[in-house]
């Protein structure tokens, strides 16, 4: 059972390792390797038994470009020990498993964002020994996802929206359009997810419309046409995907596209008819030739 929001900011990556990855390019701006593997380690980094230290959630991440180390920590408000004791987590858990430590603080409150960060410089001013530069996740870079289709197309990313709001006024908007889209992912995903935003929540009205939201989902999960349901969804975003992505390559590829060819895209049922468009559209001259040979 989660039993507060500092537990359930870092353990939404537990649950999901490549959301914080995402979260690297989606909210952060920051360039990360494309991850091959994941691995969630012992957080604790403890050297002398006496002085007990321990890390929110570390996890090992495996890329084409060597392995990292994720850092999380969960941060409500300023503590000028973490000042001190964020470089020696780095530092031990790069001497212990001797690969590059990445710190990612993640907050719900913006005063706390902008304390936490401030580069942490230890030794001779403009001359430091050591420098830490936290990434800061919190309210004021993550988007507020209110809409039912974003909400669909990345789940874990609308998770993290509404716990990085949660305390805040638009922590409501998001609520409805992301119950809608739990319903897309597996029941015991949607459970934990739900949990983790509710432990998130400080307002008690938007507790209570997220209580009752997730009633609703828990009768869907139990409804047997649900599994129908989802199914049809999954299909949807597919179509919906591949769509997007013929209409990219043309726009990529500097080649206009009409309302006509827009609308036949984006109204097509068929997987296999988009994935041959797609093929088309990297040698098309114009965004007609997509069509050619199909008939009407």
């Amino acid at each position: 059972m989660v039993s507060s929001s500092h537990e359930a900011l870092h353990r939404v990556f537990q649950k999901d390792p490549a959301l914080l990855t995402r979260a690297f390019q989606k909210v952060l701006r920051v360039p990360f390797p494309e991850p091959r593997d994941f691995a969630v380690l012992n957080a604790d980094v403890t050297e002398i038994e006496p002085v007990e230290r321990r890390v929110d959630t570390l996890m090992r991440v495996e890329t084409d470009e060597g392995a990292y180390l994720l850092v999380v920590e969960a941060q409500g408000k300023k503590d000028e020990r973490k000042r001190g004791s964020w470089p020696y987590y780095l530092a031990y858990l790069y001497e212990k498993y001797r690969c590059e430590p990445v710190l990612v603080v993640i907050t719900q409150n913006s005063t706390t964002a902008r304390w936490a960060a401030q580069p942490i410089r230890r030794g001779l001013p403009g001359w430091e020994s050591l420098t830490v530069r936290p990434l800061v996740i919190g309210p004021d870079n993550v988007p507020v996802i209110a809409s039912e289709r974003e909400a669909e197309r990345d789940v874990p990313l609308a998770v993290l929206s509404a716990m990085t709001h949660g305390r805040g006024a638009q922590a409501a908007a998001i609520l409805e359009p992301l119950a809608f889209a739990l319903r897309t992912v597996d029941g015991d995903s949607a459970a934990v997810f739900g949990q983790l935003i509710e432990s998130c929540l400080a307002d008690s009205r938007a507790k209570e419309i997220w209580r009752d939201l997730m009633s609703e989902i828990r009768y869907f999960f139990n409804n047997p046409v649900a599994e129908k349901v989802r199914e049809e969804g999954r299909v949807e975003g597919r179509l919906e995907d591949r769509a997007g992505m013929i209409l990219r390559i043309l726009e990529w590829r500097a080649i206009p596209v009409s309302e006509a060819v827009r609308e036949r895209v984006l109204a097509c049922p068929d997987l296999d008819q988009l994935e041959a468009w797609a093929r088309r559209a990297v040698t098309a001259a114009r965004a007609e030739d997509l069509f050619a040979g199909d008939g009407a």
